[in-house]
């Protein structure tokens, strides 16, 4: 079975670039295999979105980060396939509470079947993590449970919103670091303690990656705004028709500079008004404001980054932190 797509990552090295693959092709393997069930709608339900494709991000991230320590330890492949499976699980989750028709061009599972399977999908991702962290031993799951947490905290901060008092923006990304820095943070973290990486290799790796996952995520707010639909593989303005604040939105309510684009961005934008919208924001100096915030995480990452051993894997991050700079325009 062939690895899926991943991030369009050059690795320069040949035997870390094979190291990778076969990783993928491992964690592929085994990731279709945790979710069978002796229930036939079961094991449908549950690839569904495996199927579905997907860009193995959070794979990667263990992966790479086990270089620093026996990428062929045995607890690494279950390890990236603990993240996928979390990850997953969260994206029937999400899809529920967003009512979202549609997820990686195929219809959602609330979609194809309805809100109560979704959610009963997702737990059951949930459980065959669990069941396989069970075998990594404690510490792993422990880390498991606090990120977890992390997740649910940043989607209940996400949907009750920023308190009285509290500054938007700040709260915006505090969100992010735990709804999408977290679990990366996490993927970090696993590569580096179950290949036997040290201490402060592992350390450094979840912070780099922590940062990368926000960056990333800016990243999407800017390809909203900015990109072609080609580009960024979603309708621009969609976060705009549903009423989404992201940090560029954000920049220019807090600014205030025209009236006409507060207005607009004051709640969902109706699409007759996207258009116009779209245009007054990529003109906004709140696109360049939001820029600089997402390079300003790369640099927090590069930072932790450059202070790793000297292997092709560091060569391989610091690529990636380019990349998430590159992708967003």
């Amino acid at each position: 079975m062939s690895a899926p797509p991943v991030v369009d990552l050059p690795i320069e090295d040949e035997r870390l670039a094979q190291d990778v693959a076969n990783g993928l092709a491992a964690v592929e393997k085994l990731l279709r295999s945790s979710v069978e069930s002796e229930d036939a709608f079961v094991t449908e339900a549950s690839k569904h979105l495996i199927e579905a494709g997907g860009k193995r991000f959070r794979t990667l991230m263990v992966l790479l980060a086990a270089q620093f320590g026996d990428p062929s330890a045995p607890g690494v492949v279950p390890g990236a396939v603990v993240i996928e499976l979390t990850h997953l699980g969260s994206l029937y989750h999400d899809d529920v509470m967003d009512e979202a028709p549609v997820r990686r061009g195929s219809p959602s599972a609330n979609a194809r079947w309805d809100n109560t399977v979704a959610i009963l999908t997702g737990d059951y991702l949930f459980a065959q993590a669990s069941d396989l962290l069970a075998d990594l031993g404690p510490e792993l799951i422990r880390i498991q449970a606090q990120t977890f947490s992390r997740l649910v905290r940043g989607q209940i901060r996400e949907t009750v919103g920023p308190r009285d008092g509290e500054d938007p923006i700040a709260h915006y990304l505090n969100v992010l670091a735990d709804k999408t820095g977290s679990l990366i943070a996490a993927s970090g973290r696993f590569g580096a303690l179950l290949s036997g990486a040290p201490a402060d290799v592992e350390e450094r790796l979840s912070r780099a990656c922590e940062a990368i996952g926000v960056a990333w995520q800016l990243g999407d707010d800017l390809l909203d705004v900015a990109s072609s639909g080609a580009q960024s593989g979603k309708t621009p303005g969609t976060d705009l028709r549903e009423g989404i604040k992201t940090l560029p939105v954000l920049y220019a309510l807090a600014a205030g500079d025209s009236p006409r684009l507060t207005a607009l961005l004051s709640g969902p934008v109706a699409e007759e008004d996207v258009e116009e919208a779209l245009e007054l924001l990529r003109a906004d100096p709140a696109m360049a404001r939001s820029r600089a915030e997402l390079e300003a995480w790369v640099d927090r990452a590069r930072d932790d980054i450059s202070g790793l051993p000297d292997i092709p894997a560091r060569e391989a991050f610091l690529a990636l932190c380019d990349y998430v700079v590159r992708r967003s325009g």
